[in-house]
């Protein structure tokens, strides 16, 4: 077998592996761009309890490896299995990869995206904000007309790195929970193939084509939306080719 053909047999085998990952990524991506935005908005609330409880969650996901936090909840939900999920008859919904992973991920992505909204919502210009206030405007239309779209903009770059960053750590769904059937991600596909013949270089380096061709679909996909909400900027043609181009981090 030539090399080009081991690596396009490779590439078939772990086609569908990769829709899991990118199952994981999709699923939670959503859910945690949501929540993101009311614990951004309750960080930079004047109610003290909130603003307290915003943060402290922020805090504990961030300060703690995601690793960690799969093994902490799926530990939990174990916990509750005979006296909760297996008496309602959920259990085999509750413990399932494809529920508790997309959950995981979306708690952790959740406070990493809060954090950039946050970022954003202070940089937001003051007097924009006064004005409309001054001009008799209602505390939702201030937000969907002023205070939104300068913050998606200005948080858009450093949320698609978070979105690239998620699409990696869904490698650790597998590694962490169990195997059911033929739910196999890229990863764990590659380690299986690569205890048949042991040819590390081969499975894992096609595993990271895979990784690297939906982070460069991330990127463009991206990059065009950045170019529209900066359409109405000096320069944005610019701007969005440098965007494509940046480093994750």
């Amino acid at each position: 077998m030539t090399q080009l053909t081991a690596v396009l047999a490779d590439i078939a085998l772990l086609a569908k592996p990769a829709l899991f990952n990118l199952y994981f990524a999709f699923a939670s991506i959503p859910i945690g761009f949501l929540f993101a935005i009311f614990l951004a908005l309750g960080k930079a609330s004047r109610h003290g309890l909130l603003r307290r409880l915003s943060s402290s969650y922020i805090y504990m996901f961030r300060g703690s490896p995601l690793f960690i936090q799969f093994f902490m909840i799926y530990s939990m939900v174990l916990a509750l299995n005979l006296s909760v999920w297996k008496p309602l008859g959920i259990d085999g919904i509750v413990l399932n990869p494809l529920v508790l992973g997309p959950v995981v991920l979306a708690l952790n992505t959740t406070a990493y995206t809060a954090e950039i909204l946050f970022g954003a919502l202070t940089s937001v210009p003051r007097g924009e904000i006064e004005a409309a206030r001054a001009f008799g405007f209602s505390p939702g239309t201030r937000f969907r007309r002023i205070v939104w779209p300068h913050m998606i903009r200005l948080a858009w770059p450093a949320y698609t790195n978070e979105v690239v960053f998620l699409f990696h750590a869904t490698t650790l769904v597998y590694f962490t929970l169990p195997v059911i059937d033929d739910q196999k991600d890229l990863m764990t596909k590659a380690g299986e193939l690569f205890q048949r013949d042991f040819n590390v270089l081969l499975h894992y380096s096609v595993a990271g084509l895979y990784f690297l061709a939906c982070s460069l679909a991330i990127f463009v996909v991206s990059g065009l939306i950045y170019r529209r909400l900066t359409r109405h900027m000096p320069g944005a043609a610019q701007r969005w080719r440098f965007t494509l181009i940046s480093p994750l981090r």
